[in-house]
């Protein structure tokens, strides 16, 4: 296929450019900055609402995956208008251009996230589960919906509700290690809030599933099936590297650290099962967080 990746240098985009060149398919970067040394890639500007769409005629699928990182500081309000206009902006733009073109791809993969749901406690989601109520959930819904021209224009949508990714290269494994490793690991607030996690690994398989599934559409569930809380996350993560977790991080400092980041990020209880990829039989790699942890360190 001939693709055309945004997020490419990113933690996901770079592991998936090299997984689909690996299966021969003709990779092509969206980009927002020029380099000497990808002639083919193809520069953006989404602030400025601007997309050269000519270049954009005859692709067979679109990978979105563009965003501010929502665990870089404080959610200020600044800092949540550029999570949203980073998000949804972008989004918007690309949509209603893939929806405008005489060739337009057959399917247009966008990433989203699992925070659509909010904090349900021990409650499990699934694709057909309603939004949560809270900042995440909003943006998310904001996000999903920015991708509704393309599929009015008989574009095949799939938005990907990802989930904490787990890779020792980058994300929230990554942050983890120093303090696990240094024996300052320890559970976050009660331990009792599940986190819906997935290996990176999957993550990309995923995405290339889907893009190749046709009957996949809408929202996915990009998380492996068995959610854990964070007490167990924990302990996994603590025998995975022969470490003690013997210092919790107790909720009033997460929320006085952290403020409303901490709270939705890391204090909320999200459960969510990969409902639509257990019926089109997707052949997870890593379900476990034991047997992740085990592969990756």
């Amino acid at each position: 296929m001939k693709i055309l990746l945004s997020g490419s240098s990113g933690l996901v985009g770079s592991a998936l450019s090299t997984a689909l060149r690996a299966r021969r398919h003709h990779v092509i970067r969206l980009v927002r900055s020029p380099s000497a040394s990808a002639a083919e890639d193809i520069v953006w500007d989404p602030a400025a609402g601007t997309i050269p769409s000519r270049l954009l005629e005859g692709l067979d699928a679109v990978v979105h995956l563009g965003g501010d990182n929502i665990a870089s500081s404080r959610w200020t309000e600044e800092k949540k208008e550029l999570m949203r206009s980073s998000r949804v902006d972008s989004t918007r733009l690309l949509a209603s251009t893939l929806a405008g073109l005489q060739r337009p791809p057959t399917v247009f993969a966008c990433a989203s996230a699992i925070g659509y749901y909010g904090d349900r406690g021990d409650e499990i989601m699934t694709e057909q589960s309603s939004a949560g109520s809270g900042f995440l959930p909003d943006l998310v819904a904001e996000w999903e919906g920015a991708t509704r021209a393309a599929e009015h224009a008989g574009i095949r949508v799939i938005n990907f509700r990802i989930g904490v990714i787990m890779s020792p290269a980058g994300g929230a494994l990554a942050r983890m290690l120093f303090p696990f490793n240094c024996c300052l690991g320890g559970q976050l607030g009660g331990g009792n809030q599940y986190m819906s996690w997935v290996s990176l690994d999957d993550v990309v398989e995923i995405i290339i599933f889907g893009l190749n599934t046709e009957l996949l559409s809408g929202p996915i569930n990009a998380v492996a099936p068995t959610p854990v809380t964070n007490r167990e996350f924990t302990k996994a993560l603590g025998r995975a590297l022969r470490r003690p977790t013997l210092l919790p991080m107790p909720a009033w400092l997460i929320r006085l650290t952290m403020g409303q980041m901490g709270e939705e990020l890391l204090l909320s209880s999200t459960r969510v099962e990969p409902e639509k990829l257990r019926r089109a039989q997707f052949p997870f790699e890593y379900e476990t967080v034991t047997a992740a942890f085990e592969h990756m360190l």
